[in-house]
């Protein structure tokens, strides 16, 4: 919100007209911030490609650095110990374990292929997760108010760049596309260690069929193949996407009403109105992020499942 009130037009100038407030601009700011201008390193492309460091890829390895750095230093802290039962936040991480071993991996896989598949499964399960949770809390707004009344940096600094806006790592199509592409060559590989490279892609179609059903069946299946990960890819991204618009929607009715009536009336729709909904809308957002990692790593071991017992 105070990004948002920092956007906001300020009290116009004799001499210059206020800018209107334009909530569109402002909501496409906050989630999709991965311009070439709004890099944090630029990087020059490789092959048309460009590599420069957007806050989404910084949201990126933050996610993954906190990930790995938690998790390897509490299971360290449980091998120091060499205690039975782990104790404090290694109580958590063992909850997570034991549910996606036992109540993802298992019913899904088989029990011959959890040790297998369980790795990948808990990597995304908690990278989502740490993802989804941490795009919630107001990193950069804190900076920001840090900046404003206690930093001031200038205005082309690293400290600007950083706090325009805000970032979901998970909300990035690109990031979630990044995952889904892991899920598909995982179910590749998965049929495969099972049955063997070629049997594993003549168990895409039922076998004791009319060979005509096989000339309309194949090419189904074929596009399945690609419509699971596009699948994944797009519910997980456009579910942390939506949650956030809504959010910053409903909270830009309280600059839209106050340029448009009066501030009382802002403060007023903003009071009875906008915080309120945001409220209600983040505890919603609270569930939608525990159940996106936990739909897609399911889905991913279904479809691994899939893979490995064909004949069912």
């Amino acid at each position: 919100m105070f990004s948002m009130f920092a956007q906001a037009p300020e009290v116009p100038h004799a001499a210059q007209p206020a800018a209107a407030f334009n909530p569109g601009e402002v909501i496409l700011e906050h989630v999709s911030n991965s311009s070439h201008d709004q890099a944090l390193i630029h990087l020059p492309p490789v092959f048309g490609i460009d590599f420069s460091v957007t806050k989404h890829v910084f949201m990126l390895w933050l996610v993954a650095a906190l990930i790995f750095v938690t998790v390897t230093a509490l299971v360290r802290r449980y091998v120091r110990q060499q205690r039975l039962v782990p104790s404090g936040a290694g109580t958590l991480l063992e909850i997570a374990v034991g549910f996606v071993r036992d109540g993802i991996v298992r019913p899904n896989v088989g029990r011959k292929w959890t040790d297998a598949y369980t790795p990948l499964l808990l990597t995304f399960f908690l990278f989502i997760l740490g993802a989804n949770v941490i795009g919630l809390v107001p990193i950069f707004d804190v900076l920001a108010l840090l900046d404003h009344y206690v930093i001031h940096s200038g205005e082309h600094s690293f400290l600007q760049r950083l706090i325009h806006g805000g970032a979901t790592a998970t909300g990035n199509f690109n990031v979630t596309a990044g995952l889904a592409v892991i899920s598909f060559f995982a179910i590749i590989i998965a049929g495969t260690r099972a049955h063997g490279f070629v049997q594993h892609w003549v168990n895409l179609v039922p076998a004791g069929m009319a060979w005509p059903i096989y000339i309309i069946l194949i090419p189904i299946e074929i596009i399945s193949m690609f419509v699971k990960p596009f699948a994944l890819t797009m519910r997980l991204a456009a579910n942390m996407t939506g949650g956030h618009i809504a959010i910053l929607a409903i909270t830009s009715f309280i600059f839209i009403f106050a340029e448009r009536v009066s501030a009382g009336f802002g403060m007023g729709v903003g009071l009875f109105g906008s915080v309120p909904l945001s409220v209600a809308v983040s505890g919603l957002e609270l569930i939608v992020v525990l159940v996106q990692a936990y739909v897609f790593t399911l889905l991913t071991a279904v479809f691994i499942g899939m893979a490995i017992h064909a004949h069912h």
